[in-house]
């Protein structure tokens, strides 16, 4: 079960649950390093998600805070479709 945090605050109340992971929801650098910390120091199995605002400029940063997973949602978000047909032709 992943639950999903916007605030520090429910994020405090997320880390008494029995999720298996915990969705951080647009938390800035600064939030997500301070959530790390926290998730070390009370629940340290917990595993933590950094998502929003993902991109390949700062992906690396987000790694070195300590989260567990990175989710990109702009790979499903911001998808365009494309028509494509197949026309098969009967030429025998």
């Amino acid at each position: 079960m992943e639950i999903e945090v916007e605030t520090m605050d429910q994020l405090r109340r997320a880390l008494d649950s029995r999720a298996d992971r915990l969705m951080l929801d647009e938390f800035p650098l600064d939030r997500i390093r301070e959530a790390v910390e926290l998730r070390n120091e009370t629940a340290p199995d917990m595993k933590l998600e950094a998502s929003g605002q993902v991109i390949l400029e700062n992906v690396r940063q987000i790694a070195l805070t300590g989260v567990d997973f990175i989710s990109v949602g702009a790979m499903t978000k911001n998808v365009e479709a494309i028509d494509y047909s197949l026309r098969v032709v009967d030429d025998f």
